[in-house]
C-alpha cells in the first residue's frame, strides 16, 4: 500500500500592520513636568550604567538614586519598587529599538530589501543584547509566557513579515521561530559567557543563516 501524501500545509494567518508595543503603562510619560521627565531620564540612564557594571541583581534603589543625583523618595515615587525600576529600563530599550526597526533609517528600518534587513536586524539585537545582557536575563519572561511576552511577539511579527516579502512559500510563521531562537538572551550568555565565542563571531552566523534561508547574499 502507498503511503498516504502528506498533509497539505496549513494556511499562514494574515499579519496586519506592525504596532509599537510597550512593556510598561507608560501612560503618565507625556504629561510628565519638564523636571520630572529630566529626572527619569537621569534615573534611567543612571540605572543602565550600574546594571552594565555588576548586573541587575548588584544594585539597590539607593545606588541609582545617588547615582543619578536624586533623593531616594524620587526614585520609589517614579518607579515603585527595584521591579518597577528594572521593568522601566527594559521597557525604555525596547521602545527605543522597536522604533529602530519601524521607522528608522534603512537598512533596519524601512527602505531596504527584506533579506537586508533581516540581516541588520539580527546584528542590531545581538549588540543590543550583548550591551545589556544581565539586564535582559533578568526580566526574562517565565517558561509560559517566553514567547508571549508583548517584547517578544513584536520582534518574532516583525521576522515574519520580512520573511514572508523574502520567502513566500516557506512556513514564515515557524520559520520565524528558528531565527529568533539564535537571537535568544539566554544562548548568547553561554556562547559569549561560558564558551568565550567573540560577538562578532554570532553576528556572522547570523548573515550567513539569514543567506541560507533567503537565498540570498549581501551585496560587496
Amino acid at each position: 500500500m502507498s503511503a498516504a501524501p502528506p498533509p497539505a500545509p496549513t494556511p499562514q494567518e494574515p499579519i496586519g500592520p506592525q504596532e509599537l508595543l510597550q512593556l510598561g503603562t507608560g501612560a503618565d510619560e507625556p504629561c510628565l513636568r519638564a523636571d520630572a521627565a529630566r529626572n527619569r531620564a537621569r534615573l534611567l540612564e543612571a540605572a543602565a550604567l550600574l546594571v552594565a557594571e555588576r548586573g541587575a541583581d548588584g544594585i539597590t534603589m539607593e545606588e541609582v538614586a545617588a547615582a543619578a543625583r536624586v533623593g531616594k523618595g524620587t526614585v520609589f515615587r517614579r518607579f515603585g519598587d527595584r521591579t518597577g525600576l528594572l521593568t522601566a529600563l527594559l521597557d525604555h530599550s525596547e521602545k527605543k529599538f522597536q522604533a529602530a526597526f519601524l521607522a528608522g533609517p534603512p537598512p533596519l528600518g524601512p527602505g531596504a530589501p527584506p533579506a537586508e534587513r533581516l540581516r541588520a536586524f539580527g546584528r542590531a539585537m545581538l549588540r543590543r543584547t550583548v550591551d545589556e545582557l544581565e539586564l535582559q536575563l533578568a526580566a526574562e519572561p517565565q517558561a509560559g509566557r517566553r514567547f508571549t511576552s508583548p517584547p517578544r511577539r513584536v520582534l518574532r511579527h516583525h521576522v515574519t513579515l520580512l520573511l514572508r516579502e523574502a520567502v513566500p512559500d516557506a512556513d514564515c510563521e515557524l520559520l520565524a521561530h528558528t531565527l529568533m531562537a539564535q537571537l535568544d538572551p539566554a544562548l548568547i550568555h553561554h556562547l559569549i559567557r561560558q564558551c568565550g565565542m567573540p560577538p562578532e563571531r554570532l553576528e556572522a552566523a547570523w548573515v550567513d543563516l539569514v543567506d541560507r534561508v533567503t537565498g540570498s547574499a549581501p551585496s560587496r
